[in-house]
Order: C-alpha cells, then structure tokens, then sequence
C-alpha cells in the first residue's frame, strides 16, 4: 500500500511518531528494573531519582505486576513474566509520562476476562480524570470491556461500517434490520455481522428481519450509516476541528542527553553481562580457538620456516577470531527492536543509543582481547617484549569493535536473523580475500579488489599492524641451523609486499578511525531506516480522509491510499 498526506493534530500539521505501545522489551531485566529504566528516560529531571521510581512503582501496583515486579521478562534467553503480564508491562512502559494521546494494539491480548477488565478499566479511568485520549484496537472484548469505550469504530475490507457513540451502536445495528439478540455479547454480534470472509447468513429470519448473507448485511449498514445524522454530524466535528489553528501536540519530557546516554549504557551494560549468548558464550570459544592456535603454532621458533607460520598465524587471528563477532548478531537484532520502539515512542536520540551501546560493549569485548589472545601470544613464542602485546592486543580489540559495528549497520538494514547473517558474513569474506594475503597486493587485480576494496578491507591494517609489530626487529636463521639469515624489514618487503612507508602505530590509527565510522554509519543508517508507522483505529470518510475522534481535537489524516 502507498500512502501520501498529511497528518492535522488540533488543525495544524503533525506527526504521529510516537505514543504506542507492544511487546518488544528487554529480555533479561526484571518487571521493576525495566520500568525503572523507563523511568529515568521518560520522566523531567525536575524528579528526583526517588519520584521517578515511586511513580514506576505506583504505575506497577496499578497494573497488578507487583508480583512479578523481581521477575526477567523473559525471551529468547529463557522463560520470564507471561504474555498477559509482558502486555501489561508494555503499557505501563507508555503511560509513566500520562501521554496526551495513546495508541494501543489490542491491549486485552494474552488476558484473561478479569485481568482484561482490570486493565481497560484503568486506562478508560486515566482518560477520563486527566482528560487523555486512548484510541485501542481490542481483540474480542467482554460485553463490561465492550461497556468501557466511549466511540466506536466498525471497519469492513477498509469501509467505514459505523462511527459514533457506542451507545448508539445496538439501536442503529437494530434499526437496520440487525437486532443483537438478547444474552449476546454486541461487540460479537457487530463482528459477526460485518465479518465478509465467511459471508455467513445473519438475521433473525422473520417477517420484519428477513436473513441476509453477510455481504449484503453490510451494504445495508454502510449505506445506511451514510445517511444517518450520526454521520452528517462526524463530518460536522472534521469540517470544524480542521479549520481549527490549536496548540501543537509536544512530546512529553524527555531527560538530557548526558543522562539519556549514561541511562542507555548502564541498561545495555546490565543486558550484556546476563545474556549468556552476546559474549560469555563467545568468551569460551575464544578460549578454546586460541589454545588450538597455541598449541598447533607451539613455540615456532625464528628459522626460515617460521616465517609462513607466523604470517598463518597472524593472518587467523586478524581474520577468524574477528570473524567470529557475527555471533552476536541475534543480540543485536533484539536490542535493535527494542530501540525501534522506544525511538518511535520518542524515549530518546538515536545518537545516545549509538553511543551507549559502543560505550557498554567496550569492556566486554577489551576482556575477549586480552585474555584468550594472550594465550595463543605467548604459547605461540611471538615477540615477549610487553610494549609487543599490548599492541597486539589494541590491534585484535579495534578489529573487534570494527565487526561490532559492521553487523550494527547490517542488522539495522536486515533484521532478519539468517540473511543477516549470511550479508555480514559474505562482506567480512570478500574483504579477507583483497586484504593482501592469499593474494599479494601487487597481484590483485586492479579494478575492485585493488580499487577500493583492498584500501577499503580493515583487515588489510589489522594485518599490516600485526606483521610489523611482529617481524620487525626479527632475524630468520636458515633451515637446519645454517649461517643464512633474513631481516624481518625484507620478509615484509620482498615476501609480503608490505607498505612500510609508515609506523604500526599508523595502522592501529586508521583502524580507529574506521572504529569511528562504522559507528557514524550506523547511526546514518537507523536514522535513514526509521519508518513512522504509528499503530493507530482508523475510519474512512467520503474523501478518503482518516479521522481521529479526539475528546478535546480531532487529528485528520489525508490520505491518497486505497486502504
């Protein structure tokens, strides 16, 4: 479906980017932890950090969490709250800051009949005493939930059935030749009666309501609601509310950026260390490849044949051990969705998200640099001097951070767990084959792999660090204990073509450097792919206008869509 128009809150142009609410939320935090968070970034700084979580807490009692307010959520990772709980919590997420105007998707689902008409019961009371508006598509209501609503709107492959007051729904349905019967739910009889998948026969069968089939049941009604006063008196309210030059609708508060970002990264920090699969798990592979690298290069001494063995070696760790970041792919496609709604719902900026979630993986990853790389390090026999290490190590850790980013950008494009996967996977693959290894530069050939992608490859300074870093300052004995040596300056000159004209230090820059802009990028990235699609009841009117009936202003939608 392509849309185009606008959007009218109180007469003027708006859009609707935020105050929805579903279940996307963060796996391993508890009921209170993730409303605390929510807390700290949706409420005023005028609050203390007490106020805000007395109002998390308040908000939890109301909705009836409070039992499982210690409890994760759960996910992915393991089981949690259930469904009618995370429901729950979804809202009580959205209404911390009492927004103006609310969008719930079918908030009743997953509910039981009590636990549904606590809940709806609740938020009809929050419209009512703070004058908001709440605007709910629900999924089988109970007749008491049905009770609760103020308008209601039928809608029947896109045509607007009925819009009005609901109290006036059975008499107009009635009037029609469509009584509901008595001991009957309504909202089931009005579904049932514009339901046109099944075309089912609807009517009492008697002389004054003969049967209908349900295609015809529902021209009747359209027809006639286009002639009722209820009608007339609708396109009344959009004539009147859209001439009307109001107030701009705001957000609701937002807390500083400084405190957006160190909110954000305390959170992420928190998701990282009990999600076993984002690096614990990675963790332990590392250790494991790194002791089978120790042990299968153990020792390899400095003769002639040492040479291709440490370029073996080096080459797999600037390549593999980098390689392996796709792993957390899943993770990040889960923090990603997270961040989509919170976005949409305007909890923060894109760039405190981008930020944090650098700032919180950092110490994570510096540990999977350090420790398991040490171990090949020394079991392998390279270069003992501390000042070699340590830039080993600030090598394999750019690099990491660089995969890091690299996936960000590619799951902020595919979100979809296995392409995106394979996406990451293939650009690391075409890099490795121009970084200068299995194929020297000077025998690349010139167009694409040459130029860009050799200058492009981060692996072709992770690997040119590494090599000067480890063979410079080497001498090569020959085989078999004979007086021929080779400086470590030729090997790289004449037998891996390596640019010299610079330090080590040059390289680890550059990989910094692209540390950097692959984060840029990615920021790039989520601001480009952001789509306003604010979950929203609609009605269509003669003009193919979309309407809101709003308490105190009515938001118009103009719209060219056939919806």
């Amino acid at each position: 479906m392509s849309q185009s128009g606008i959007i009218l809150v109180n007469g003027r142009k708006q859009a609707l980017a935020y105050g929805t609410s579903d279940d996307v939320l963060m796996t391993t935090l508890t009921v209170r932890e993730a409303l605390y968070y929510s807390a700290e970034l949706l409420l005023s700084n005028s609050l203390s950090k007490t106020q805000k979580r007395e109002r998390a807490d308040t908000v939890i009692m109301e909705m009836g969490l409070h039992e499982a307010m210690n409890t994760r959520i759960g996910g992915r990772s393991g089981k949690g709250v259930s469904g009618g709980q995370r429901r729950r919590l979804s809202i009580c997420t959205e209404i911390l800051t009492r927004p103006k105007l609310l969008f719930l998707d079918e908030p009743t689902s997953g509910l039981d009949s009590a636990a549904s008409y606590h809940v709806m019961s609740w938020i009809a009371d929050l419209a009512r005493r703070h004058g908001r508006t709440i605007i709910a598509s629900i999924h089988q209501p109970s007749s008491e939930v049905f009770d609760l609503f103020d308008n209601l709107c039928l809608l029947s492959s896109g045509n607007t059935i009925y819009f009005g007051p609901i109290s006036l729904t059975s008499k107009f349905f009635a009037s029609n030749g469509f009584p509901c019967p008595q001991m009957r739910n309504p909202s089931d009889h009005f579904l049932r009666t514009i339901n046109k998948d099944f075309n089912m026969v609807i009517g009492e069968g008697s002389e004054h309501h003969p049967t209908k089939i349900t295609s015809d049941a529902i021209n009747i009604i359209e027809r006639s609601y286009k002639l009722s006063s209820i009608f007339q008196q609708v396109l009344r309210q959009v004539a009147q509310r859209s001439s009307m030059k109001g107030e701009i609708v705001k957000r609701g508060s937002q807390a500083p950026f400084f405190t957006q970002c160190c909110v954000l990264t305390k959170r992420s920090f928190v998701n990282m260390y009990r999600d076993l699969g984002y690096y614990w798990l990675r963790l332990a592979i590392y250790f494991a490849i790194c002791l089978c690298i120790g042990t299968i290069f153990y020792d390899i001494g400095f003769d002639h044949k040492s040479i291709q063995a440490r370029g073996s070696m080096l080459m797999f760790v600037a390549t593999y051990l980098t390689f392996m970041a796709i792993g957390g792919f899943p993770s990040f496609v889960e923090d990603l969705k997270v961040f989509r709604r919170e976005r949409l719902n305007g909890h923060y900026k894109p760039v405190a998200f981008t930020i944090a979630n650098m700032l919180s993986s950092a110490p994570f990853i510096l540990v999977i640099s350090v420790f398991p790389a040490a171990i090949a390090y020394y079991m392998v026999g390279l270069q003992r001097g501390p000042q070699h290490f340590i830039f080993f190590t600030l090598i394999l850790y750019s690099s990491m951070l660089l995969v890091e980013g690299l996936m960000m950008i590619v799951a902020s494009i595919v979100p979809d767990y296995l392409m995106g996967i394979i996406t990451g996977a293939a650009i690391q693959a075409m890099m490795v084959l121009a970084c200068g290894f299995f194929r020297l530069p000077g025998d690349l050939p010139k167009p694409i792999w040459k130029y860009p992608l050799y200058y492009i490859a981060f692996h072709k300074y992770a690997n040119q660090g590494y090599y000067k870093n480890e063979f410079l300052g080497l001498n090569f004995t020959g085989n078999g204990g004979g007086n021929s040596s080779i400086s470590g300056e030729e090997v790289l000159k004449d037998y891996w073509q390596m640019e010299l004209g610079y330090s080590k230090w040059v390289d680890l820059a550059i990989l910094i450097g692209m540390v950097v802009a692959y984060r840029l990028l990615f920021w790039v990235a989520v601001i480009v792919g952001e789509e306003v699609k604010p979950m929203v009841s609609f009605f269509l009117l003669g003009k193919k206008r979309l309407v809101l009936n709003l308490p105190s202003s009515i938001p118009v939608v103009e719209t060219n869509s056939t919806l």
